[in-house]
């Protein structure tokens, strides 16, 4: 806990039973009270894994239930648990589990309601190894966003998150895609439910085990992202409203 406020973290899992170890060992326990594992139906033994690791809450999807999907499970669950702050952290260990402290004083100390691990401020990025391809499509989109949305976050993509419980209680996540362009459904109805997000420097890894998607989906991502930007503009002009901004 952080002034008394519960720090829960949480894991969307596929396929991470090698790199589980390795995340889970950085988390600070020393603040951190409850850990949720949710395992969206992986091909190897990523629940095994959790449960040798002393995981106490583990959740098993028993049909694939997608990246979105499995995050509705996992911030439902952190809620269930009564968590003051939720952190969500990839289990691949792309994202430094070091973090978290930092993340969790913003919140925890009414600063920022909402804090994103940015791969983009700095070289964080390209020093970890991300496919220049990958980074071209972050900034291009990230700067269409940020016209759109009238924001200005160094990059929407990363999957390093914590939420104060204020704004998962008033974000409609359920209502959200399934699949990967979740994030940014979410990020637009914090927006537009008027809280503010802070973004700090993470470094990132990227290495045979970490989690990625291929070019197809990356598009299919892509254009679901200014899909989202763009209804998200209709909105605030009062055009028209997409179901899970209501």
């Amino acid at each position: 806990m952080i002034n008394g406020k519960k720090i829960v973290v949480v894991l969307p899992a596929y396929n991470a039973e090698k790199t589980l170890e390795r995340t889970y060992n950085e988390i600070p326990f020393d603040i951190v009270d409850e850990v949720v594992l949710v395992d969206d139906n992986s091909t190897d033994d990523t629940i095994g894994e959790g449960k040798r690791l002393g995981i106490k809450h583990i959740i098993p999807h028993e049909s694939n239930k997608g990246y979105g999907g499995n995050q509705k499970s996992c911030y439902n669950k952190a809620l269930a648990l009564g968590g003051d702050i939720v952190i969500m952290l990839h289990p691949d260990y792309q994202y430094t589990p070091k973090l978290i402290e930092s993340m969790s004083y913003l919140i925890a100390n009414d600063v920022y309601p909402v804090v994103l691990g940015s791969r983009i401020l700095g070289k964080g990025a390209l020093k970890g190894g991300m496919p220049w391809y990958k980074y071209l499509a972050n900034r291009i989109l990230t700067l269409s966003q940020n016209i759109l949305m009238n924001q200005k976050l160094s990059e929407y993509h990363t999957g390093y998150r914590a939420f104060s419980k204020e704004v998962l209680e008033k974000t409609n996540f359920n209502v959200n895609s399934d699949d990967f362009v979740f994030d940014n459904q979410m990020l637009a109805q914090i927006f537009y439910a008027g809280f503010e997000i802070a973004e700090i420097t993470c470094p990132t890894k990227y290495f045979e085990e970490a989690s990625s998607i291929n070019f197809k989906r990356s598009a299919i991502y892509g254009l679901g992202v200014l899909k989202v930007s763009f209804q998200y503009r209709l909105a605030k002009w009062g055009i028209s409203k997409a179901n899970y901004l209501s």
